[in-house]
């Protein structure tokens, strides 16, 4: 047996505990690792429980009250009243039209994303894989006050998407579709095309990325086989690859869906003077101060997520997640 065996057979089986405060702390979290997942777990518990749901939990409540029709002071009682004003024409058409626009905004989003992501994962690499990422993702570095503004002038009356039809002699189909009604307007800066445009551009990145990772994991011989078997194009799209990439589908539309729901920039810089929900809650909370009316329309989006969510558990999207 040599020197350092022999040291070895020596040594104590169970090291005796570490001497100070850290030492003590580190024994403790050695022998129970459950102490030291909470220690870790809860400063952003807290974060969470107190910035956010403690947030939304005051939003709720808030959405109980009432403004004083005489006084424009909050009535502290728990009453229907404030919901019952959603149902308003005017308050129910602001919500309407913006789950519609989301709803639009969503749907051509994944249409306009789907084969960009399906290149990107089938045939791009190397580097071509980094200029794609680099293309999906520089628009999200850009400010995003700085990307409206920018949107505002090329759809302008006299912007350069205005110059180009001219020169493409499409004014005439331009003008025409400004006069159909609801989408229509003065130009495609004041109307509710316009926004839409604006919203795809500003939301598609977060469209793309979920779906190409989707398709990333879809094995490649999967299609081979099926286009071995006699399957069409279309088959294989709609039997193989579709439901494969579908959790990358809900997992970008809740991100384009949500995020449409709740901003007010877009629909305030480049849109009509027709409301959407976010606009609503900024108008009610700053300028009326109809705060209880506010929180009854910072509801609704969270409502209308929570049952896209329930619909899309319910069809097995999260499933392959």
């Amino acid at each position: 047996m040599t020197t350092a065996e022999a040291t070895r057979s020596n040594l104590p089986t169970i090291l005796p505990p570490s001497g100070g405060i850290l030492g003590a702390l580190s024994d403790l979290f050695w022998r129970r690792p459950t102490v030291l997942l909470v220690v870790m777990l809860l400063p952003p518990v807290l974060w969470l429980g107190v910035v956010y749901l403690g947030s939304l939990l005051a939003l709720l409540i808030q959405s109980f009250f009432s403004i004083d029709e005489f006084s424009g002071l909050i009535n502290r009682e728990f009453t229907l009243k404030t919901y019952g004003e959603l149902l308003r024409p005017a308050n129910l058409d602001i919500i309407v039209r913006t789950v519609v626009m989301a709803a639009l905004v969503t749907l051509s989003s994944a249409v306009i994303a789907f084969p960009i992501a399906y290149f990107a994962a089938r045939y791009a690499r190397g580097k071509w894989k980094a200029l794609f990422y680099l293309g999906v993702m520089m628009p999200l570095w850009s400010s995003y006050l700085v990307k409206v503004y920018a949107w505002k002038l090329i759809l302008a009356k006299e912007g350069i998407l205005t110059w180009l039809l001219s020169k493409l002699h499409l004014t005439a189909l331009l003008d025409a579709w400004l006069s159909l009604p609801v989408i229509g307007g003065n130009s495609l800066s004041v109307s509710f095309t316009g926004t839409f445009i604006v919203f795809v551009y500003v939301w598609m990145p977060f469209m793309i990325l979920p779906i190409q990772a989707a398709l990333e994991r879809v094995p490649g011989n999967l299609i081979e086989a099926s286009s071995d078997l006699g399957a069409t194009p279309r088959q294989t799209f709609r039997n193989v690859l579709f439901p494969l990439a579908l959790p990358g589908i809900v997992a970008g539309s809740i991100f384009t869906f949500s995020l449409t729901l709740g901003d007010y920039i877009i629909p305030q810089i480049i849109g009509t003077s027709r409301l959407f929900i976010g606009q609503a809650v900024y108008a009610h909370q700053g300028t009326a101060g109809n705060i209880p009316l506010a929180a009854a329309f910072s509801v609704v989006p969270i409502v209308v997520m929570c049952l896209y969510l329930w619909g899309a558990k319910r069809m097995g999207a999260f499933d392959a997640l």
